[in-house]
């Protein structure tokens, strides 16, 4: 009986540990991506891309922000690759690692007027490693809480690492409207952003600390045990489940999508075009993140109950339709802060949680044990190129053709939410669960 109870409380305390090393890892994901996405347009457009077109400028400082979403697919097969040969830790370790550093080097990067043409290479580079570091971190900190779960619980476990995109995009919006609200815009366009990049490195070492704590997986422990690691990983997942590939980036579109529009253009938007300040700005965004970090694992444990699916198909069509209301208020009520910040926090807050917190175990289960790493870190960001990468471009092409009205951009994000409902009805009719194949 004390062995018993010995045994279950270590593997509590085993399930805590995990959680918290993947959470920080997510939290540090987010905060350094959303903090690039925002500076893009704030900072970036004019000191690394400048043009007497300020569209342009700003489309080239997005473009960038694009490129790590390139890299991220990279990443993810790359680091996928040692992580279903080798383990999980030894590559959450060495990810956070490389994106820590590359984010910290962002902040050292002198402006275009100082090194000329030098200045955007190497903010290209910087951006290149941060998304290889990325494409791996994902994958692996979703895995660890996955394969650590119980069964009938794995939609809650695998979505709490989900928070770290709420936790990441809280203390990134938070930090750039603290700054924005102490500094003078001239003192946060020469240095004030450069410190919320630098601030990313103690995270990195907390993250450090608890992933050099934990152990390896025992799903992947035991595939470990029995010599029965893929050779490829890459190409067995290509052979075994094309069709599972094709359905779980489908069903990733509306995820990239809204995210990058609510949370990264949403800021160029109501700054530029409908002349919000800032501060106001910002704020919207982190009280959304707030509010998200409640609903990601309320909607991971409805998925346990009432189908990981069927939660995601409907999630997926509230989500995309709640673009219309939300930019119809901050259209016609720039003037109106509360009601602007209403209107980013209930759709993204709530309704967009309702798929990023079954998404996680969705995409667990369309591969098993033997490429998971590999599989979900491929679906999950090489879909990001299309769904995530450009649609800060995507939104602010839509915007200008439109000569400024939202509505373009409400029809593609409703796109969006239809392609991935479907995808994710798709996934809801295979009759066969991924097995391992020795």
């Amino acid at each position: 009986m004390s062995s018993s109870s010995d045994s279950s409380a270590a593997s509590i305390s085993a399930i805590r540990k995990v959680v918290a090393s993947s959470l920080i890892g997510a939290t540090i994901e987010w905060y350094d991506f959303f903090l690039y996405g925002v500076i893009a347009g704030l900072v970036f457009n004019k000191q690394y891309f400048p043009s007497h077109d300020p569209v342009v400028g700003t489309m080239l400082a997005y473009a960038t922000f694009a490129v790590g979403f390139v890299a991220r697919p990279f990443g993810g097969v790359l680091f996928g690759h040692f992580g279903d040969r080798i383990g999980r830790k030894s590559m959450l370790i060495f990810t956070l690692v490389l994106m820590g550093i590359a984010t910290f080097l962002i902040a050292l990067i002198p402006t275009y007027e100082s090194i000329g043409i030098w200045a955007p290479i190497l903010l290209l580079i910087c951006r290149v490693v941060q998304g290889l570091g990325l494409g791996g971190e994902w994958g692996g900190a979703v895995l660890m809480t996955y394969e650590y779960a119980p069964k009938h619980k794995r939609g809650l476990y695998a979505s709490l690492p989900q928070i770290g995109l709420s936790i990441g995009l809280c203390m990134a919006a938070g930090v750039v409207a603290l700054l924005s609200a102490t500094l003078t815009d001239q003192a946060f366009s020469a240095w004030g952003w450069r410190v919320a990049f630098m601030l990313s490195a103690g995270l990195v070492f907390v993250g450090l600390y608890i992933r050099l704590t934990i152990h390896e997986t025992p799903e992947f422990a035991r595939v470990k045990e029995a010599n029965a690691e893929s050779r490829i990983p890459f190409v067995e997942m290509a052979q075994r489940y094309p069709a599972n590939i094709m359905k779980g980036m489908g069903a990733r579109y509306i995820d990239g999508v809204f995210f990058n529009i609510f949370a990264v253009f949403v800021i160029v938007y109501l700054t530029n075009t409908l002349h919000l300040n800032r501060t106001d700005a910002l704020a919207g965004v982190m009280a959304a993140a707030v509010v998200m970090c409640f609903f990601i694992p309320y909607f991971g444990a409805l998925s346990d109950r009432v189908g990981r699916t069927r939660t995601y198909m409907w999630g997926s069509l509230v989500t995309g339709f709640s673009a219309l209301p939300a930019f119809a208020l901050m259209h016609y009520y720039p003037d109106q802060v509360l009601i602007v910040w209403l209107a980013i926090v209930i759709p993204f807050g709530i309704f967009y949680a309702s798929i990023y917190g079954p998404e996680a175990a969705l995409f667990c289960e369309l591969f098993d044990t033997r490429v998971r790493y590999t599989g979900i870190s491929f679906v999950y960001q090489f879909s990001g190129i299309f769904a995530s990468g450009i649609t800060p471009m995507i939104a602010t092409a839509l915007l200008d053709a439109n000569g400024g009205q939202p509505w373009l951009i409400v029809a593609y994000t409703i796109f969006a939410g239809v392609v991935s409902a479907f995808s994710a009805w798709l996934i809801g009719r295979s009759s066969t669960k991924p097995q391992l194949a020795y």
